[in-house]
């Protein structure tokens, strides 16, 4: 009885590692499948609550990452807990493996300020798609946001890639409303007064025009005279307008403004070249 539980309990210290393995094992492939299989539906649940598709797309990105570090938490346990198995001691791994990332880090600084300040910049919805911005030197149109990197498309059709490390501010020119600032020059000789009041009147045609309409959310504020120029009084006034539609009203009323000035005689100064001709050659 003695030599058949000494053999029971040598055929069990043999196997119990490989047992404990296939068991680590098991457990790890089971995570990473309950992982892959409900992390979609949990982003998807999450982005349809969202009330525009740039704040789901904003979730479905931070998903992925939620998905990826869950993916990399699993790997990395689960490769510990096997190599304590097999008796190698996991603290000095640990501790090459902090020498090796401070020198990888120190290496990779870009690398990881982009991918830390585009975690933020989903996070906190500064940019979605479709927004005119300033970030890094560059304006343009926002077509895509990654963790790495954020692409421009400017007004000439040109693209930019910004890595997201570069970008310490942004200025977004597409949340809530825009202003149209107009500054409109007319020569020292007119009456101030007269201007402002043909200014006025084409912004409540403007107001009025089935395509302007729905741009325009307010009357056209004429702040007055903002500067004495060298040959023009500048009168300042601003449109408050939806997002991305402040050049379009900027355009039509400065066309619609000419044609109302030529209607009413207002000049429009501009550079005059004054030939003299030598004596000696009359």
């Amino acid at each position: 009885m003695e030599a058949d539980s000494a053999s029971v309990s040598t055929l069990f210290t043999q196997f119990a590692t490989p047992l404990r393995i296939a068991l680590i094992l098991s457990l790890s492939i089971i995570a990473q499948r309950l992982i892959n299989r409900f992390s979609p539906q949990f982003r998807e649940a999450l982005a349809c609550r969202q009330e525009s598709p740039e704040g789901a797309q904003r979730v479905r990105t931070l998903s992925r990452v939620l998905r990826y570090a869950l993916t990399v938490a699993v790997t990395v346990i689960t490769a510990l807990l096997i190599l304590g198995e097999f008796g190698i001691s996991v603290a000095p791994l640990l501790g090459a493996a902090g020498v090796a990332g401070i020198a990888v880090g120190f290496g990779a600084q870009s690398l990881v300020k982009d991918y830390f300040t585009g975690f933020f910049l989903l996070l906190e919805n500064q940019i979605r798609i479709g927004d005119v911005i300033d970030a890094g030197g560059k304006v343009g149109a926002v077509e895509e946001l990654t963790l790495r990197y954020l692409r421009l498309r400017d007004y000439g059709g040109n693209v930019h890639y910004i890595p997201n490390g570069q970008i310490t501010v942004v200025t977004n020119m597409s949340v809530g409303f825009a202003y149209a600032v107009i500054d409109l020059g007319v020569a020292y000789g007119e009456n101030v007064d007269q201007v402002m009041t043909v200014m006025r009147q084409v912004g409540k045609e403007m107001r009025t025009d089935e395509v302007f309409a729905s741009k325009i959310l307010a009357e056209l504020e004429i702040a007055g005279v903002d500067q004495w120029a060298d040959s023009s009084i500048v009168i300042r006034s601003r449109f408050q307008v939806a997002p991305n539609e402040q050049w379009a009203v900027r355009r039509e009323f400065l066309r619609r403004t000419k044609s109302a000035f030529d209607a009413v005689g207002i000049e429009i100064p501009f550079p005059h070249i004054k030939l003299i001709q030598p004596a000696s050659a009359a």
